[in-house]
């Protein structure tokens, strides 16, 4: 898995494979979800990511 983002655009893409996309799905204004030719999920794009509350991202190892 791979996150990018894109400041300037207040854009935040997470990659969840390398397979290619064949179809994009619109969940709502911010999301976008990009699905493989299998039916997996690619891509998650989150437009205004800081904006609605989703930056800064926190990790946690799990117990």
């Amino acid at each position: 898995m791979k996150s990018i983002y894109f400041e300037n655009d207040d854009i935040l893409q997470i990659r969840m494979s390398d397979k290619p996309i064949v179809r994009e799905v619109s969940q709502d204004w911010h999301t976008n979800i990009s699905y493989a030719e299998d039916g997996t999920i690619v891509e998650i794009v989150l437009l205004d990511a800081k904006k609605e509350g989703l930056l800064p991202v926190e990790f946690r190892k799990a117990a």
